[in-house]
C-alpha cells in the first residue's frame, strides 16, 4: 500500500488486538492486488445506550487507480455482529471478492455471455409436431413441439419472435429451449 493502513475506533477504546488482527488482513489483501493504493478500516461498536445486544458495524474503503470499493457490514441485518471478530471478518471476506473482481476486470477475465440467438417463426406443422425458425441471419432452424418453453405449440403462428438454443441434430442445426419474445 502507498498509503498507510488508517484504522478508526468508534464509540469504543482502540484494542491493539483488533488493530492486530486487522492488520494481518489487511496485508493479506494488499498482498493479492498491487495496485492498492490505501485500506481505510472504521470498526464503530454500538453506542453506550445499546452496549448490552448491539451490533459492531465495519466499514472498510480500499483506495485503488480510479476506483474505491467501499464493503459496509450493516449490523441491523446481521444479529451475528454482537461479536466484534465476526463483523471484521466478513466484511474482509466481501472486500477480498469485491478486489478479485476488480483484479479480474483489469486482466480483462470478465465473462462475456454470447448473445441468445434470436429469429421468427416462418413455419408450422402441427399435424407433424415441428416448425422452422429463420434466424436474423437468414438461416433456417428445425424446431420441435416440445422444445417450446414458455407458450404452447399449438397456440404459435408464423412470424412470432423466438429466442433458442442452437444445436446441431441429426439432420442439421436445431432449436431447443425456444423462448417466446414480448410475453
Amino acid at each position: 500500500m502507498q498509503i498507510p493502513l488508517q484504522i478508526t475506533f468508534r464509540n469504543m477504546e482502540p484494542s491493539e488486538q483488533l488493530e492486530a488482527h486487522i492488520r494481518e488482513k489487511a496485508e493479506k489483501l494488499d498482498g493479492s492486488c498491487k495496485n492498492l493504493l490505501g485500506c481505510q478500516v472504521i470498526i464503530e461498536a454500538p453506542h453506550e445506550r445499546h452496549r448490552k445486544g448491539g451490533r459492531f458495524r465495519t466499514r472498510i474503503d480500499i483506495t485503488l487507480p480510479g476506483e474505491t470499493i467501499v464493503v459496509n457490514r450493516n449490523p441491523d441485518l446481521h444479529h451475528s455482529y454482537v461479536d466484534v471478530n465476526v463483523s471484521i471478518r466478513d466484511a474482509f471476506d466481501s472486500a477480498r471478492r469485491k478486489l478479485q473482481e476488480y483484479v479480474r476486470r483489469q486482466k480483462g477475465q470478465v465473462k462475456k455471455h454470447e448473445p441468445v440467438p434470436q429469429g421468427r417463426i416462418s413455419v408450422l406443422f402441427p399435424e407433424e409436431d415441428y416448425g422452422r425458425i429463420v434466424t436474423i441471419g437468414g438461416d433456417d432452424i428445425y424446431f420441435h413441439r416440445n422444445s417450446i418453453l414458455n407458450a404452447d405449440f399449438d397456440s404459435l403462428e408464423v412470424g412470432t419472435n423466438v429466442s433458442f438454443v442452437e444445436q446441431e441434430g441429426d439432420e442439421g442445426p436445431q432449436a431447443s429451449s425456444v423462448k417466446v419474445l414480448g410475453r
